[in-house]
């Protein structure tokens, strides 16, 4: 399921407490992020573990412009994950959003 930067940004600005992941890669993550916990695509089938107390928990996950995040919130779906949402656009809309 996805989850529109509007609504992304009105429940970070709501300061609500959200099991939220970046999946681009560390050199994009220090230019500029979210405040998103970082696990790169790459990285996420070695870190399952980390979310598996999660598993049906929201768990809302952003890139740059929503393509890798697709894949990640795909795969955690295939690991039995039952509330994964993808950032429409990623960090791109979110940041245009606020411009």
């Amino acid at each position: 399921m996805d989850i529109t930067v509007e609504e992304l940004k009105k429940r970070l600005d709501d300061g609500e407490d959200l099991h939220f992941y970046d999946v681009r890669e560390e050199h994009e993550y220090e230019e500029d992020n979210l405040g998103a916990t970082l696990i790169p695509l790459g990285e996420l089938p070695d870190r399952l573990e980390e979310l598996e107390p999660l598993k049906n928990e929201e768990i809302i996950i952003h890139c740059r412009s929503g393509a890798r995040s697709g894949k990640a919130a795909k795969f955690l779906e295939s690991q039995g994950f039952t509330n994964t949402r993808n950032v429409v656009g990623g960090i791109l809309a979110f940041r245009e959003l606020e411009d």
